[in-house]
């Protein structure tokens, strides 16, 4: 996505949601492990003092760090689309989606809003085929 956006392979992974099973089943496992009475209450407190407890737990910490990766690669996977789409530029906003999520997602929110106040004539790449020419009228 961020080297390679218009290479064929990155397009054909980013348009599937395969990417997002492998990831969801290592959240699933992790998740199955990590939830035990004492973190699910932990984790359901509005007190952070006892969310950090819980987070202090590993198999919580490996949950919560692969729901981190899924969350942060589909907000990714949209920005990207959305650049693709558009044609506003992505490349900052997916670098900051792959270290912190919410900061991508709110530049690329940014980007969106200014990109055509500087680049007004820049046109929209389709994701779909282009159209076929339609018949001529002589």
């Amino acid at each position: 996505m961020i080297l390679l956006p218009r290479w064929q392979f990155s397009q054909r992974i980013m348009a599937s949601v395969l990417p997002f099973v492998p990831l969801a089943l290592v959240y699933l496992y992790f998740f199955i492990f990590a939830l035990s009475p004492e973190s699910a209450e932990a984790l359901a407190s509005p007190n952070l003092a006892d969310i950090a407890r819980a987070f202090s737990s590993e198999p919580v910490m490996a949950a919560g760090w692969t729901h981190y990766l899924v969350m942060d690669l589909f907000a990714g996977r949209w920005i990207y689309e959305q650049g693709r789409t558009t044609g506003v530029w992505t490349v900052h906003s997916l670098l900051l989606c792959l270290f912190a999520g919410p900061l991508g997602l709110l530049s690329h929110f940014v980007t969106a809003a200014i990109f055509p106040r500087f680049f007004p004539t820049v046109p929209a790449v389709s994701a779909q085929q282009p159209a076929s020419p339609s018949p001529s009228h002589d």
